[in-house]
């Protein structure tokens, strides 16, 4: 049985992280139906949060997802207009929503659980004003290999590595604000539903000064950050990070290398400021795991895809708690 805090699941709510790395590993051939087969798989731990009777909202990635449409509207311009960036996360956050959302009703009526599944498009507002939108680290699209590498940076596109050393697109990542709809968020999640939410991060928007209204922006915001404000402000206990790495690591890399199984809060916020722990990486979502403490949660944990119930129950992954 997977124990939750203080009422070993029942009621309480969980936000879930999945990576769009996760779901769509970014070196293999990107296909739908790899991608709907990586989807299926993914779904055992959310079945499970369900059947202990955890509240769940699911927060997806999309990461290779994303530069994947990405290079698709470059590669039409000739023939149709090009979508911005921003537009795209909403597309992504729609279709890989669509997948998640029919294979966790398919997992959960093969379990015997009667629970609705649905997806809703979120906006995530960040400030114009974000110095991170001039300096793009965020890793998009599938690996690269020299000559499309070459090409893009031709181009003049971003090009850096991603925590495994691997050439990816980067693009622009803000800080996520608030999820301006949290409310609906919490209301379906209360009502007993799974809610899938702020898909890829939700499309970025800031409040126009001129009109007073929400207008988007070309960017990808870090899913890990967005899960972190969307907990809070849906009073989850517990954050659940699930990626394609087993936990949080000394020396990543190096010769020292090992999981760190526990953490306060405190010695996380050391890892951030020692920078021992890479932006293409485990940074964002060490980073997402100490906000959602600090705003008052009782536990964050990051593990792999398939350990999302062994690490509940502290048997791997990295757990961090406020003290």
């Amino acid at each position: 049985m997977v124990e939750g805090p203080g009422s070993g699941g029942l009621n309480e709510t969980i936000v879930v992280a999945l990576g769009g790395n996760a779901l769509a590993p970014s070196d293999v051939t990107p296909t739908i139906e790899l991608q709907f087969a990586h989807t299926r798989e993914s779904m055992a731990t959310i079945v499970e949060l369900a059947r202990e009777g955890w509240k769940v909202a699911i927060v997806h990635g999309n990461g290779p997802q994303v530069g994947d449409e990405l290079s698709r509207n470059e590669i039409a311009i000739a023939k149709l207009a090009p979508l911005p960036l921003g537009v795209l996360v909403a597309s992504t956050a729609g279709w890989i929503g669509y997948m998640i959302q029919q294979s966790l009703r398919n997992a959960l009526d093969k379990a015997g659980i009667d629970k609705h599944v649905v997806t809703l498009v979120t906006q995530t507002e960040v400030s114009k004003d974000d110095s991170r939108l001039s300096n793009p680290t965020k890793p998009i699209g599938h690996t690269l290999d020299e000559e499309e590498k070459a090409s893009l940076e031709g181009r003049g596109v971003t090009v850096g590595r991603d925590g495994k050393g691997r050439w990816r697109r980067m693009a622009a990542s803000p800080t996520p604000v608030s999820i301006l709809e949290s409310d609906s968020v919490t209301q379906l999640v209360n009502e007993g539903k799974i809610v899938v939410a702020c898909g890829g991060g939700g499309p970025p928007v800031f409040c126009a000064e001129e009109t007073g209204g929400w207008e988007g922006i070309d960017a990808v915001i870090d899913k890990d950050l967005t899960a972190s404000v969307l907990a809070t402000d849906i009073g989850a206990s517990t954050l659940l990070i699930l990626t394609d790495v087993d936990g949080v690591y000394h020396d990543w890399g190096g010769p020292e290398q090992h999981r760190i199984d526990k953490l306060t809060m405190a010695e996380a916020i050391d890892l951030l400021k020692e920078g021992s722990v890479s932006e293409g990486s485990m940074r964002p979502k060490v980073a997402a795991a100490v906000g959602f403490l600090k705003r008052g949660g009782e536990k964050a944990i990051i593990a792999e895809l398939g350990d999302g119930l062994a690490a509940l129950k502290g048997e791997t992954g990295t757990t961090i708690r406020r003290q």
